[in-house]
């Protein structure tokens, strides 16, 4: 039994060891760049373009390249810093006080899960090489992700970074599902929707969208079905988690006493701090994206400032012409909402176009949140459907009807420069729709399968009555 456990343990290891190099290879070397080769790579490194000497000659310059490393570094804390503390944040002000702590610790355990998927199998399931439908297993565990840049996605960053960028978008789309189902799904069946969730629908919409073989990324794939764009999320974070909570949400039912009695946020103070955090945090999101430092980057961090503003005013103007009051729940739904509408587009539309989406997404958000939820009564508890699905489905579309070549060089290669300014709008249109039936189909299933499993998705009267934070984690926000 010992010896068996041993032999297996070793193969494990040998497994997870780099493959041995045969001799011919090791003995290969390649020659001295010249010195025009050199000059080559600095332009290449500065331009973010592929290196002068791959394949031909020893670069001087290894790994990736400083100034990107350190943007891509900065990025992702600043992505993980949406959902620690930002979103956390802006949902614990939203829901009432006596479950603070519920939406507290579903961030931080999905923080952690989310994180040890990733190392397992789930960044190799998302961006290995595979076929169009998912990625491969060739980098479970972490197996030949080093410091050495994957070409097939950033010419000047470490591939072990790269992942790491990844992980933090992996971390906050299942985070944003639970503001639909707030106060009143166990802790267990969250997080064993959340694991199930993120093999039926994140990984496999992921690696449709960007994977290198994706069979809708139209941006690097020549062989996609369907030449889609989304620059950092639209598609792959905020249609997939909004669409998957309107059918969690629906399937759960509401929550006792809604539309009876008041539900207001206990802390407007808290969600505000949470916007906050979230507008900065989601210059990592978006200008992160182009995996460099550079002017693709750029434009996506303005994009993003443009239509943050936009959709910031948006809200509240409509709510002062309505109620005659602006509120800050306004502000702060609608500078979230402009944020998420951009995403989709922001590194490959122009300021203006920025500008427009910014307004469209306070004005649809807006209508979603308080029009269409108080006629069809379902009951999105923070509004995940309302600014997430609904804004990241317009930016989907949008970011086909304005992208243009002058914002984003990469939309004229020659795989996706005829649809650009005439029917890239409908590539959007037709990866949409089959992400959000994907989405939805496949929360479906799953809320059935965990409710089986769990026994039954929500808590108990008594539970939801008492609140979450003492019944499901024996803890209080607030004492006195």
């Amino acid at each position: 039994m010992k010896t068996t456990l041993t032999l297996s343990l070793l193969g494990v290891l040998l497994w997870l060891s780099p493959a041995p190099v045969a001799a011919a290879e090791a003995s290969k070397k390649l020659p001295e760049a010249s010195l025009e080769q050199r000059l080559g790579d600095l332009e290449a490194y500065v331009n973010n373009g592929t290196r002068v000497t791959d394949g031909k000659a020893e670069s001087k310059i290894a790994g990736g390249g400083p100034g990107h490393n350190a943007w891509m570094m900065t990025s992702a804390a600043l992505v993980l810093f949406m959902t620690l503390p930002g979103l956390a944040l802006f949902y614990g002000g939203l829901v009432r006080k006596k479950n603070i702590l519920s939406v507290l610790a579903q961030c931080l355990g999905l923080a952690g899960v989310v994180t040890l998927l990733w190392w397992a199998c789930g960044y190799s399931l998302t961006f290995g090489k595979g076929n169009g439908w998912l990625g491969g297993l060739q980098h479970a565990f972490l197996k030949d992700v080093g410091t050495a840049p994957n070409t097939d996605y950033g010419a000047w960053v470490p591939h072990s970074l790269f992942m790491v960028y990844q992980l933090m978008f992996a971390i906050i789309t299942p985070a944003l599902t639970i503001g639909a189902i707030a106060e009143r799904m166990k802790f267990s069946a969250i997080m064993l929707f959340s694991v199930l969730w993120m093999f039926v629908v994140y990984f496999p919409v992921a690696h449709w969208v960007w994977g290198i073989d994706g069979w809708m990324n139209g941006l690097w794939n020549d062989q996609a079905s369907i030449k889609a764009i989304d620059f950092a999320g639209g598609i792959v974070v905020h249609m997939t988690s909004g669409w998957s909570a309107l059918a969690l949400c629906i399937v759960l039912g509401k929550r006792l006493g809604h539309g009876k009695e008041p539900m207001p946020p206990h802390s407007l103070a808290l969600c505000m701090v949470g916007t906050g955090m979230l507008w900065a945090g989601w210059y990592g999101f978006n200008a992160g994206s182009a995996v460099a430092a550079d002017g693709v980057a750029v434009n996506a961090f303005v994009n993003t400032t443009l239509a943050a503003a936009a959709g910031c005013i948006t809200w509240p103007a409509i709510e002062y012409l309505v109620r005659g009051k602006p509120s800050v729940l306004g502000f702060c739904s609608g500078a979230v909402a402009g944020l998420a509408t951009i995403t989709p587009a922001s590194g490959f539309v122009t300021p203006g176009a920025a500008v427009l989406i910014g307004v469209v997404a306070g004005a649809a958000t807006w209508f979603a949140c308080n029009t269409l939820k108080a006629k069809f009564k379902y009951d999105d508890a923070l509004d995940t459907f309302g600014v997430h699905a609904v804004g990241g489905t317009i930016g989907t579309i949008l970011a086909g009807v304005f992208a243009s070549v002058g914002a984003n060089p990469n939309l004229g290669a020659d795989r996706i420069k005829a649809y650009v300014g005439s029917t890239l709008w409908l590539e959007q249109l037709k990866a949409g729709a089959i992400v959000l039936i994907w989405s939805v189909v496949g929360t479906l299933i799953l809320a059935k399968l965990v409710s089986a499993v769990c026994g039954g998705l929500r808590v108990s009267e008594e539970v939801e009555t008492i609140g979450l934070d003492l019944t499901e984690h024996g803890e209080e926000g607030y004492h006195g």
